[in-house]
Order: C-alpha cells, then structure tokens, then sequence
C-alpha cells in the first residue's frame, strides 16, 4: 500500500488564512512529504467554488511543486475533460512530465458542477461521449507525439504535440470513479481509479469487487501492459495524534466545515436529476441526511475519515488494503487544519503508522 497526499486548496473563512498561505503551506508540506516517503501529491481543479476549493490551475501549482521536489509524483487529477481542449491538456502533461523529469500521474473525469459546465459552454449530457473521446486524442498524444481523429467532437490530422513526454509510452492514467459503471468503465479502458471523498466506505469496497471482476473479464489474469494502470486510490480525510482523544477533539470542526462544503457542492446534481448522471440521483438521499446530520462520528461510522491514534489509524487501514485498496489518498487535516497540526500528524502517521504498510507495498 502506498501513502499519497490530497489537497483541493480550500481557504475558509474561520480559518483566518489568506490564499497566498495556503498556497506556500501546501507546498512546503509537499515538500515534506517526499522526504517522509509519501509517494505523490494529488491536486484537484474545481470553478467557482469560493472557500471549499481555490485550485482552479492546478498545472501551474504543479509546474511550482516539480521544482520543489525530486522524488515525490505529482498527480494532476481530476482533469474534467469535457471543460478542457484535449490537445491543450496533452501538451501540458507533457510539459509537466519534462518539468519534473517522468514524475507526473493524469487522472480525468466528466466534473459534476452544472456551473462550471454552463460557464464553459459543454452540456452534461454530452459528458460520457466527451470525456471517451478526449481521453483518446490525448493517449494517442502522449504515446506517439502525433494525432489524427475524427470524431463527433473533434476533427484533425497530423498534428504534430510537442513536448515529448518524458514517461513511455505515457505517464499512468487513471479515472474518477463514482457509480458503478463508472468503475466497469475504468476496467475496460486499462485505467486506474480514483475513488473520491464523498461515498461511503460499503459502497466503494463492492466497486472494488466489480472493478477487478471487470479487469478480469476484459484483461485476463496477467500483469498490466506498460500502458495499463490496475491501482485503486482511495481519498481519506486523515487526522493521527498519539492521544485518541485529543486527535478527534483537534480534527471535529475542520472536518465537519469541509465535509459540510463537499456535500454542498454536489448537492445540486444529487438533487437534481441531469441526462448521464443517474448514479448521483440515487446516492443522493444519502448525500442529502449527511448534509443535514453530519458529524465526526456520522464521518467515521460511513468510512470517509480517518482521526485517532496510530493504533486506530493502523487498525483501519488493514482493511483498505485487504478490499484491494493500492493508494490512501491522505486529505491530512481535511486541507483546513492549523498547518501545525497537520504536520505533526503526518509526522506521526508516517513515523508510527505507514512502516507496516510498507513491507507489504505491492503496486497492481
């Protein structure tokens, strides 16, 4: 099991921290996070979300972090294709790959914000034939350097994509992954998954189960090819303190603000039924009460968090990885967290927790 960092860069305002400190923190905690032996820092890229995500750029953050660090991955995820040009998105994977010397992951996905689709002109019943059709162009960019397509959404030839990734035949592509087919999906098309913070733990350990019957069945048994990925991620919203107590009196209201805001984001497709997320339309009773009802025991009890002491930490985490999860993607402090609580935490988790895991680390 591999330990990776995952930020949205949120300002709150009870936080009292301006943008410009949650930027520099974040990336001194990047930093860290190499030399404690965290294998990548994920970045999402959220619009118009005031508070709850200010990472509306995110390969510019990344292009900051490559020259901070030597060693630690940088995964430039989600990328929403629908919203992006998909020659502009190879081009700036490639450049992120020559910039951090063959570091970077690329995760994609549809985004779910009727706002930002609205704002960048896609309608949401186009997103599966969108993002389907991008993800191609882009593969056959990054592996070859050159494309040709025609398609219902984009037409050319012979066009020539520079820089060259520095990653062969391309750096390891994953999805994001809520409904069950979306996970079907991930299978078929060879990919990872990124399963995000907002679903609970006894729904994700069945989409485990359904996406390696599914790799199975379009894969076969064998290892992955070069241009696979068969790895799971999993976000976790991560609080460790030697004292049990004192870490979930310390994580409570950081985490009950951010968890509060996730699920306000989403609310509006949860309640809302839109042509190709139908998914989001069944999980949203439940989206719905936690909204209403959320706690840090309520966060616990669906396994989207994770705040103890190292023994609990540890206890929890066994169990991730004998449903199949590869990578915790750690939200240490739920992104909000006094900077200096959440690196003792990481100290800690990385000093008491993460040496079990590591003997066994095994990479699909």
């Amino acid at each position: 099991m591999r330990f990776d960092l995952f930020n949205e860069l949120s300002v709150p305002d009870f936080a009292d921290r301006r943008e410009t400190e949650v930027f520099s923190d974040t990336l001194d905690l990047w930093t860290l996070a190499e030399t404690l032996g965290f294998t990548t820092g994920w970045l999402v890229e959220h619009h118009f979300m005031p508070e709850y995500s200010h990472s509306t750029a995110p390969a510019l953050f990344l292009a900051a972090a490559s020259q901070r660090t030597r060693r630690l991955r940088l995964g430039h995820a989600i990328v929403p294709l629908p919203y992006h040009h998909p020659i502009q998105v190879a081009e700036r994977l490639a450049t992120l790959d020559v910039l951090s010397g063959g570091r970077v992951d690329f995760g994609y996905g549809r985004g779910f914000s009727p706002v930002e689709y609205a704002a960048f002109g896609r309608q949401m019943r186009d997103s599966r034939s969108y993002t389907a059709e991008s993800l191609d162009i882009i593969r056959q960019a990054l592996a070859t350097g050159e494309v040709s397509h025609h398609g219902q959404h984009f037409d050319f030839d012979g066009l020539r994509i520079l820089p060259h990734a520095v990653q062969r035949p391309h750096p390891p592509i994953w999805a994001a992954a809520v409904s069950p087919e979306s996970f079907e999906l991930a299978a078929q098309a060879g990919v990872g998954v990124l399963v995000g913070p907002f679903k609970p733990w006894f729904m994700v350990r069945e989409d485990i189960r359904r996406y390696h019957d599914a790799w199975q069945r379009h894969h076969g048994s064998g290892a992955p090819r070069p241009d696979q990925n068969r790895r799971i991620a999993m976000t976790v919203g991560i609080h460790c303190h030697a004292d049990h107590r004192t870490a979930r009196r310390e994580a409570r209201d950081a985490f009950v603000w951010f968890y509060r805001h996730l699920l306000g984001q989403t609310r509006a497709i949860l309640e809302q039924l839109y042509e190709g997320y139908e998914y989001y339309r069944r999980f949203g009773k439940l989206g719905t009460l936690a909204g209403k009802a959320i706690s840090l025991s309520v966060l616990e009890t669906l396994g989207m968090t994770l705040v103890g002491d190292p023994a609990h930490c540890r206890k929890r985490l066994r169990e991730l990885r004998e449903a199949g999860v590869d990578h915790v993607m750690c939200a240490f402090g739920a992104g909000v967290m006094p900077r200096t609580q959440t690196e003792a935490g990481m100290r800690l988790f990385a000093e008491q927790v993460m040496p079990e895991f590591a003997r066994s680390t095994h990479i699909r």
